[in-house]
């Protein structure tokens, strides 16, 4: 069943998306070689708490990190360590903040020191393709354009869409129906309507877009060891667009 939210509603979200998106902005700050993800995680659960707002990942199913950092070939739920991130390498850090019992949620990655053209390249367009599905995030249109349009321009660029993982209604639960996957055929699937909150998190790969889940039943790692890239907002489809709920104001 979609939950309709209301103008309020979607306003309380916003809050929660407003305390998410600048938690990236303070992570973007951080990223450097010799940073561990364990840190990023422990600074998150800090920043978070003195905002009002908890991780709402942290507890999930018995997860036990405030954040996803997924490092080179992981896709997502990469579990945070101590290992230092080195120059080179990419990490996609993803959250899920809850204020006052309403979630937001987003996925963002950073680039290590200095990263190969083709690490820029995978970055570049997974996050242009995260833009280009919001803009089907309409009134009238339906699931399949979002989708379509991401899987178009990441292949397009030699790239592919991962598929066993996709975005999901939000709310008050982390995962609200409908699914939204990042590859299919438009004109297919739900119609959007007004007050639908949605994720839109395209996770790309260089190579295939297969992949395997690691002994901790959580991290997802692509099949044949090549960079994945993840982006995410958390949008809501109002009668004057999407609105991006944890918009960083960064450039498009």
């Amino acid at each position: 069943m979609i939950i309709i939210k209301t103008a309020e509603e979607i306003e309380m979200m916003k809050k929660a998306g407003e305390i998410l998106a600048d938690t990236h902005k303070e992570i973007a700050k951080m990223i450097k070689p010799g940073i561990s993800t364990m840190e990023i995680d422990r600074f998150v659960d800090e920043y978070l708490a003195g905002r009002g707002a908890i991780a709402a990942q942290k507890g999930y199913h018995g997860y036990q990190y405030a954040t996803c950092a997924s490092v080179n070939d992981e896709i997502c739920h990469g579990f945070p360590s101590e290992k230092e991130l080195n120059d080179g390498d990419i990490v996609a850090i993803d959250m899920v903040v809850d204020l006052d019992g309403w979630l937001a949620d987003s996925a963002w990655s950073y680039a290590v020191g200095n990263i190969s053209d083709e690490a820029k390249k995978l970055m570049d367009v997974t996050k242009k393709s995260l833009y280009l599905g919001i803009e089907q995030a309409v009134i009238g249109n339906r699931i399949g354009d979002i989708s379509h349009a991401v899987q178009t321009y990441v292949e397009a660029n030699g790239f592919s869409v991962v598929r066993d993982f996709v975005g999901h209604g939000i709310g008050k639960s982390m995962h609200e129906d409908p699914q939204v996957p990042h590859y299919g055929k438009p004109g297919r699937g739900v119609r959007l309507s007004e007050g639908m909150v949605l994720t839109i998190e395209p996770m790309v790969n260089i190579g295939t877009y297969k992949l395997k889940i690691d002994d901790n039943k959580w991290t997802a790692r692509t099949l044949d060891g090549k960079l994945s890239a993840q982006y995410e907002h958390t949008i809501a489809i109002t009668n004057d667009g999407p609105i991006i709920l944890t918009d960083q104001g960064e450039d498009r």
